[in-house]
């Protein structure tokens, strides 16, 4: 029949794309196994570095203003 073997080619055909996309998921996800936490490192750390960056601005603007001892 020629109506089966369509369908049947058909499924054969969504099967592989389906493998194939899981694959390159595969892929993907490990990619961003791999990026993902350094990413955040550097993010952290260079939060934390601004953070440092303002407070000591903060006391550099507070040094400058500090009356002068005599």
């Amino acid at each position: 029949m020629v109506v089966d073997d369509t369908i049947a080619q058909a499924l054969v055909r969504i099967a592989d794309a389906i493998e194939e996309n899981g694959e390159t998921l595969k892929r993907i996800a490990n990619h961003y196994d791999g990026v993902v936490p350094v990413m955040t490192r550097n993010a952290n750390r260079a939060e934390a570095l601004a953070k440092e960056a303002d407070q000591s601005f903060g006391q550099q603007v507070r040094d400058i203003f500090r009356p002068v001892e005599n």
